[in-house]
């Protein structure tokens, strides 16, 4: 006998499709039902009329066929696709829902946004006018002395459910009973579909810039075009315009975002900024081709100083690293196994007299060519073929031409075996790197070219151990994998190569295992050395997830390296420092990692790092870190540094609880926060304080953001946020929610709906 098979059911559609609407038939019941046959009926005690996703339930009902219309007297209750209207009495056109309701109450779906009404005018199925209203996602509750804590009172209300807009005319927004902001004509959301309208504005208070008014406008150009314009106020600076467009087709995307302020008062000029952000991939008859650029540049060098945000850049704009602004084009084309780009790069360095910057080297341009050699994949063997020429230019510090300005061309063969064994690998390498550098400036010093070949020899090999056992009365299967790797690289003298995109790796389980301990094309260490490790790792069996790793490594030298920077310490023969670290996921609550630089000539600890995570629950999370490097324990002299991180977001309350005795989050109030000290600059770093109150309906925020521009600057800013659910927030200050995001780790907003479903209508269904 074959399985059964299951069918959809159009009785279980989400949406009914007009064609199907009209075939549907109507259920009628009453304790008492008169009338006559396909021409009218009147229904009396406990009425009910049904068809597809509309019920109307009333005292009494009067329906006629003709015209497909009911009327309804006495405890009239409309659901229609899980919205649900109640009133005194209905007049209305079944299929066409067009009809009135007097005395009315309603409450959406899918934002759960309800309201009452004097009168409620259904135009067609998707709009409604409401008249003398309230609109309001408050929950209600059995208090008869019930008041929603924010509401919009108006003298009509339009509803579309085709833009998911609602509009609100001659009215109010309350809070707490308060009118907080007059609604001459105000538009709401129904959904999170695109809408052109006014935003939330926001209000804020710099110590730089005073009093900060901005209000932006966002423009539902198409559906693959929009626009947002965001004019602001600055009590200290004037008005500055700012605009993001962003656009989107099936070969290409981009977004353009500028900032204007004309005749800036504390700095008395004009102050602009700008970012383009484009991409394009098309196919051809010749090959598929690819466009993108990034370009971003600001007026002066003390933009990131005085303004929160780069346009651009979610990221908070009085960070470091960016004032180190680059704009790039890269164009690309691949055909077959063949594969070629140019690259264009050109930075613009915000320079601070306390902190200043060395110019980095422009790409003007860079071209490289690659060839695909998947066919030697399939064979067992991984081959890499490139070949790349650069233009490198730079200015120095006083605005004159680099010296060091010049034509770098690179070429790489790299082929390996991987052999892949029962309980381990085995990887022989053999890396043939080529260069030639053509300068501009030569003397006896240095020639006009100079050109290196250097081969390199590794082996990668390593084991792999398992065993069933038991830790903490648990069963787990455990690894032991050995590994060792050596590497040969001949010494080149390399001390006349500038350093275009050179630097030094960081000392790390990753870094340890590889044939180079520099970035870039400029140097190739000179290296004879063998690097052993192992770690050891507990696995679940049931999926193979890991629940705690340790291991170690450490690297023999057989010879002293020759090859460096210039500013860096060469690694001498020997043993190097000792790299130790792990991680332990407890539970699905619990979670630390370490790692430790340990070293054998000093008998101390060179840099160690700590961290654990504890996060219980939903809007629970508590992360602690703490960051040790021991001056001049790099290989590069440095200052030292000791730092304390703590980060949490927590609930300070229970909150109210439902009948099953679980905390819905309303009357909830957080702390929420993160702190940097530096011990060894005995001084708070950075930080970010906050309390976040959730009532159900709405969320209030209050955070203290400090933040750390360089050694003896920093900025200080008070953030306020009132977030009005399903309807808009209203900011004091540049937003909080943003900024906690950012820095807070973990962090979760309240009444996050990541991952959630529409609601259906069958979740409210009579």
């Amino acid at each position: 006998m074959p399985a059964l098979q299951l069918k959809s059911s159009t009785r279980l559609e989400e949406v009914i499709a007009p064609a199907l609407r009209d075939q549907l038939p109507s259920y009628i019941k009453a304790e008492q039902i008169t009338g006559q046959a396909d021409i009218n009926s009147v229904l009396e005690g406990g009425a009910e009329l049904r068809r597809a996703d509309t019920v109307i339930r009333a005292d009494r009902v009067e329906y006629t066929v003709a015209d497909d219309t009911v009327n309804a007297q006495g405890n009239v209750h409309i659901n229609r696709g899980g919205n649900v209207y109640q009133g005194t009495a209905l007049k209305l056109q079944v299929d066409a829902f067009q009809g009135n309701f007097t005395d009315a109450t309603y409450q959406f779906l899918e934002t759960q946004g309800h309201g009452n009404a004097d009168r409620i005018e259904f135009i067609d199925r998707d709009n409604t006018i409401v008249y003398q209203a309230t609109y309001t996602t408050c929950l209600r509750d059995d208090a008869a002395s019930w008041t929603p804590d924010w509401v919009i009172r108006a003298k009509r209300i339009e509803l579309d459910r085709v833009e998911d807009v609602g509009m609100a005319y001659g009215g109010t927004l309350e809070f707490k009973g308060v009118p907080i902001i007059p609604v001459p004509a105000m538009s709401f959301p129904l959904s999170d579909k695109r809408k052109s309208g006014l935003l939330p504005p926001t209000i804020g208070i710099d110590s730089v810039s005073g009093v900060e008014y901005s209000q932006p406008y966002y423009w539902n150009i198409a559906p693959n075009r929009d626009a947002t314009i965001t004019p602001t106020l600055m009590s200290k600076r004037g008005v500055s315009l700012g605009t993001e467009f962003r656009y989107l087709e099936p070969t290409y995307s981009g977004a353009l975002d500028v900032e204007l302020t004309p005749n800036d008062k504390l700095r008395d000029r004009d102050r602009w900024a700008y970012n383009w952000r484009h991409t394009t991939a098309v196919t051809t008859p010749i090959g598929g081709l690819g466009l993108n650029w990034n370009l971003n540049r600001v007026s002066d060098d003390n933009y990131w100083r005085d303004f929160s945000r780069m346009p651009g850049s979610n990221n908070s704009f009085g960070q470091s690293n960016q004032r180190l602004l680059s704009s790039d084009g890269h164009l690309s084309w691949s055909s077959g196994k063949h594969s070629v780009s140019l690259y264009a790069q050109k930075w613009q360095v915000l320079q601070d007299i306390d902190a200043p910057i060395a110019p980095p080297f422009n790409r003007m341009p860079q071209l490289q060519w690659r060839y695909n050699t998947d066919d030697w994949a399939t064979k067992g063997w991984d081959v890499n073929v490139m070949a790349e020429t650069t233009r490198f230019e730079a200015d120095t510090w006083d605005g004159r031409k680099h010296q060091d300005n010049g034509q770098r061309s690179f070429g790489l063969l790299q082929v390996s075996r991987p052999v892949l064994l029962s309980g381990g690998f085995v990887t022989p390498k053999v890396q043939l790197h080529t260069s030639n550098y053509q300068f501009e400036d030569f003397s006896a010093t240095r020639p006009r070219s100079k050109s290196f070949a250097i081969p390199t020899l590794s082996l990668d090999s390593g084991l792999v151990y398992e065993r069933d056992t038991t830790l903490l009365g648990r069963g787990y299967m455990q690894t032991l994998e050995p590994r060792a790797f050596y590497t040969y690289t001949p010494y080149r003298d390399q001390s006349m190569v500038p350093l275009y995109d050179t630097a030094l790796t960081d000392f790390n389980f990753g870094s340890i295992y590889s044939e180079n301990s520099y970035t870039g094309r400029d140097r190739i260490a000179d290296n004879h050395l063998l690097t052993i490790g192992v770690t050891t790792r507990y696995l679940k069996p049931e999926d193979g997830s890991e629940v705690a790793r340790l291991g170690v490594a450490q690297r023999l030298r057989f010879e002293d390296q020759r090859v460096g920077l210039g500013y860096d310490a060469l690694g001498k023969k020997g043993w190097s420092d000792i790299l130790v670290g792990g991680g332990i996921t407890w539970n699905s609550r619990w979670s630390t990692d370490g790692l430790v630089q340990y070293n054998r000539d000093t008998q101390r600890t060179a840099r160690s790092s700590i961290s654990a995570r504890f996060t219980p629950g939903p809007y629970k999370t508590l992360s602690a870190a703490y960051r040790f490097q021991r001056e001049n324990s790099l290989q590069i002299a440095n200052q030292g540094s000791e730092q304390v991180d703590f980060g949490w977001q927590w609930p300070l309350n229970a909150g109210r609880k439902n009948a099953f005795g679980e905390a819905t989050g309303g009357g909830r109030w957080y702390s929420v926060g993160r702190l940097n000290y530096s011990m060894y600059d005995k001084k708070l770093v950075d930080a970010i304080v906050g309390f976040e109150y959730d009532s159900c309906c709405w969320i209030g925020r209050v955070v203290v953001e400090r933040m750390q521009n360089s050694r003896s600057d920093s900025n200080t800013r008070l953030l306020f946020q009132i977030e009005f659910v399903g309807l808009s927030r209203l900011s004091l200050g540049a937003d909080p929610l943003r900024s906690l995001q950012e820095f807070v780790p973990g962090y979760r907003p309240l009444r996050d709906s990541t991952g959630t479903n529409m609601p259906s209508r069958f979740s409210n269904y009579d």
